[in-house]
């Protein structure tokens, strides 16, 4: 699955867009601070929003296009998919579902009662 995706440092802090082939391992290695860059100078790891793409290509031209937004647009688009900013890397972990199972799940309403507890 190619994904895109948003890393906080916390609620309405600092921000980071990505994409990657493999959302779990990105998202892990950005955590353990595996490699050297922004989000390991300003301790950038919560994952806060992500979203699947059927091709890498589709990934990275979403990527760029949000990192062109304004921040208010990039705080919109988490607060619709995650109003408390909650980390998604811990649910998707605990929960035993991928980030497709997630998606999908989350389309067809099959989270809502988890929701109110994210």
């Amino acid at each position: 699955m190619f994904a895109t995706y948003i890393l906080a440092s916390q609620r309405n802090g600092t921000i980071y867009v990505g994409s990657t082939d493999d959302l779990m391992r990105r998202v892990w290695e950005h955590r353990e601070k595996m490699r050297q860059g922004f989000t390991t100078r300003y301790d950038v790891s919560q994952l806060v929003w992500f979203e699947s793409h059927e091709t890498r290509e589709g990934a990275f031209q979403r990527e760029r296009r949000i990192k062109e937004w304004r921040r208010s647009w990039k705080i919109m688009l988490i607060e619709a998919q995650n109003p408390d900013w909650r980390d998604l890397y811990e649910d998707l972990v605990g929960g035993g579902l991928t980030a497709s199972e997630w998606l999908a799940a989350l389309d067809d309403g099959s989270l809502d009662g988890r929701l109110g507890d994210l």
